[in-house]
């Protein structure tokens, strides 16, 4: 082992670091690695945007967390690590989003409540195709024998690197699109679900480059094709880890008050959150009614065109594996940011005691406008602006936020919002391909 990674994702979605010799490894645990306070307010496009307190003057420190340790198994000189973005004062300097979600979870903490999460993510294996664009790397039919075989010898490398950096993998499928793929991981507590997402995108791409191919986790990288999401599951459990506290044996549905408290909390705001989980110009090609990525607020059981579905336990495990999962959550997604608005959005539902509405039992989409409003659903945003202005008119996560980082990725945002809208589809999934 040679170099070792200090990772962290920006405010574009985008997994960035500086590389350390292992000769100054022990020395910069301590100290951390410096970087400009300008690097987060980067956008997609490598542009730097003009936000007041990121100037490129200034520094803070890149300081990794040693639990996240792994060496890179498609890559054994190197090895990597999640970073806290601390100010000179070793706090957070008011940008930093793993920070975020330490925030987000000492609030759930405050609450007596633990937090488990997975990101279970779809992703499209493609080449390039000689012309400056991609094309899948198979057109095997969704869940098919074939299918499973052409990818195998891909998808074994890539289950191997994950469990050899401790992430246990629990499925590994082919999906609906062409070379698209899906793996599940088990839960865990949420920032190791947060940085097993970073891991988990880091380890496909670099297991796939060893293979000839290119991983994309574009929400919509064809357009053609369906979404890759990255649905969110997860439960709220007692401190101790023992009780799951989404689950009621005495309720016909199994689902305790608080868990019912928690959805109304993640309807409420979810307009605003789609912000942090969708927060992409690619993922409004995802993020459409009929597309089984949610396009409504609602919530049911078993119901994939729902936003929040109500997964089915499982025999003989039913407190164990009753679990929550948002839908309207893809790939491109900072998961700092967005384990956090989710979690701030449920405990907001706890805090005020709200009720969601009667459950949904079909495609929202196939209901009337009449019908949908009887029943309090809304339309999630259409478009990337959209959901900007909604999370910047939602108070409770501007509050959440702070002044610094709210600006920061609103400004960043918009920035890409603008630049995508002006320009054509070729240039947006040319830019998206390959981000995430």
């Amino acid at each position: 082992m040679q170099l070792i990674r200090f990772l962290y994702v920006d405010h574009s979605g985008v997994t960035r670091g500086k590389t350390v010799h292992l000769r100054y490894l022990e020395r910069k645990m301590l100290e951390g690695v410096g970087m400009t306070r300008g690097q987060m307010a980067i956008d997609m496009l490598e542009q730097l945007r003009p936000v007041a307190g990121m100037e490129p003057v200034g520094e803070i420190r890149l300081v990794p967390d040693p639990s996240t340790f792994t060496v890179l198994p498609w890559d054994r000189r190197s090895a990597s690590m999640l970073c806290d973005q601390l100010g000179h004062d070793r706090r957070d300097w008011g940008a930093c989003p793993r920070s975020f979600l330490k925030q987000a979870i000492d609030r759930a903490d405050a609450l007596g409540l633990r937090v488990e999460a997975a990101f279970e993510n779809e992703f499209y294996l493609a080449r390039e195709d000689g012309a400056g664009g991609y094309r899948p790397f198979d057109r095997a039919p969704v869940y098919s024998a074939i299918g499973l075989d052409l990818g195998a010898p891909v998808m074994h490398e890539i289950v191997d690197a994950l469990e050899a950096q401790g992430i246990p993998v629990e499925q590994a499928i082919n999906e609906y699109g062409a070379g698209q793929q899906e793996i599940a991981v088990a839960h865990t507590d949420a920032l190791a679900a947060a940085d097993r997402q970073v891991k988990f995108r880091d380890t496909v791409r670099g297991v796939a480059l060893g293979h000839g191919l290119l991983a994309s986790f574009a929400p919509r990288p064809f357009p053609d094709e369906v979404g890759s999401g990255a649905h969110i599951h997860f439960s709220l459990w007692d401190r101790a880890g023992e009780r799951n506290l989404l689950y009621d044996a005495a309720a016909p549905d199994l689902l305790s008050a608080r868990a019912r408290q928690f959805i109304a909390g993640l309807l409420v705001h979810l307009p605003a959150l789609c912000a942090l989980t969708c927060p992409s110009y690619n993922s409004y090609r995802r993020l459409r009614p009929h597309a089984w990525s949610s396009a409504y607020t609602a919530w049911g059981y078993d119901n994939r065109e729902a936003a929040v579905r109500v997964a089915s336990p499982f025999w003989g495990r039913e407190e164990a594996s009753l679990n929550l999962e948002l839908k309207a959550s893809d790939p491109s997604a900072n998961p700092y940011l967005a384990l956090a608005g989710l979690i701030l959005a449920g405990l907001d539902g706890i805090a005020r005691g709200l009720t969601p509405p009667p459950p949904t039992g079909v495609d929202p989409g196939l209901l009337s406008e009449g019908e949908r409003e009887a029943m309090a659903i809304q339309p999630l945003p259409a478009r990337m602006d959209a959901a900007l202005d909604a999370l910047e008119r939602d108070a409770l996560f501007m509050d959440a936020m702070g002044d610094l980082r709210a600006r920061a990725y609103l400004a960043v945002r918009r920035a890409e919002a603008e630049a995508f809208a002006g320009r054509d589809e070729a240039f947006e999934i040319a830019e998206h391909f390959y981000r995430f």
